[in-house]
């Protein structure tokens, strides 16, 4: 029997109404956020909002053009935070509607190509509001691209810092279904949580990520360096000082740097703020660390018992400095 046309506005409607998440939820009072710098505050509350705004366009808009419209019209420095938006909105009405074509699938193959990076993280906000993906996430992931499937758990790890972070931060409770290095790449997405959650506070940051058990501290603070990287809001000598307090753990706040350098290389939105942070956190510019992601994905080889992201990321931390891999 075929839906009519009354029936399918009537799912629309519901699905918009049950899926808005109003710009409010991005503010440091509504999440409890430890931050006290006012402008540090605003440049967090400015991303949020913008996640937001293409995600609930995502929702919303039934065609496509009109989509892209909105997502292109944010201001390019912070695109990339819509676009990851508009993966998650995707995502869920996938999900909720798996008998209609995949929205998501055309938006990977045309106008989020080139962010390619920042919808997988969006994906992974999704999968921590879909119960059903979360059950079957093995089998889920297998589906993803062999690489980007790792910036979903990514995406999945950042969502729970964000909005649950007295759970998942202060308390430290660890996911459900989770292989251990899926659990790594999670915790890269939980540690960019903390630059929010900790008001991109050094000193927060560092206290916090010390009560974790060792064998997470090295992926929390690659996710520390990625945000500062590709969020900023910080000046040089808090950049600095972020270098100095993770001194053991300086190549994973490299190749978290050079992470968010290739993100913004491949949009067309490079800030001075990544360059900053690449020539501090890394030792080398922008353009230079995006260059290296590139060359420690050849050759890649994806048949190992060892994820391949993890072989491209302790490429990146090789060729970045010398420490811990």
């Amino acid at each position: 029997m075929r839906s009519s046309p009354s029936s399918f506005l009537s799912f629309a409607h519901w699905r918009e109404q049950l899926l808005h998440i109003d710009t409010g939820e991005a503010s440091v009072a509504r999440r409890r956020f430890r931050c006290l710098d006012d402008q540090v505050c605003l440049r967090l509350e400015t991303i949020g909002a913008t996640f937001l705004h293409g995600y609930n366009a995502a929702v919303e808009e039934h065609d496509f053009c009109v989509l892209m419209k909105q997502l292109n019209s944010i201001d390019q420095e912070l695109k990339g935070f819509a676009f990851e938006g508009a993966a998650m909105g995707l995502t869920l009405r996938d999900g909720l509607a798996p008998w209609q074509r995949s929205r998501l699938a055309d938006f990977i193959a045309g106008p989020g190509a080139n962010h390619v990076y920042m919808v997988h993280v969006g994906m992974g906000w999704a999968v921590a509001r879909l119960p059903w993906l979360r059950f079957n996430l093995a089998k889920y992931l297998q589906r993803l691209h062999p690489l980007f499937r790792w910036l979903t758990l990514d995406g999945y790890g950042f969502h729970e810092g964000y909005f649950n972070w007295p759970a998942y931060v202060e308390n430290q409770k660890l996911p459900r279904r989770l292989s251990a290095y899926a659990l790594r790449a999670f915790d890269q997405g939980l540690g960019r949580s903390l630059w929010f959650v900790e008001g991109a506070n050094v000193e927060r940051i560092s206290a916090t990520i010390a009560k974790f058990a060792p064998s997470r501290r090295a992926d929390l603070w690659s996710g520390i360096g990625l945000a500062c990287a590709y969020a900023g809001g910080v000046k040089a000598n808090a950049i600095e000082t972020t270098r100095q307090v993770a001194a053991s753990y300086s190549p994973h706040l490299a190749q978290g740097a050079a992470f968010a350098a290739k993100t913004r290389q491949l949009a067309g939105n490079p800030v001075d703020h990544t360059d900053l942070a690449c020539r501090i956190l890394a030792g080398v510019p922008a353009s230079a660390a995006a260059t290296i992601t590139d060359e420690a994905l050849q050759d890649l080889p994806f048949d190992h018992s060892q994820p391949a992201y993890e072989i491209w990321r302790e490429r990146i931390r090789t060729r970045l400095g010398s420490g811990n891999s």
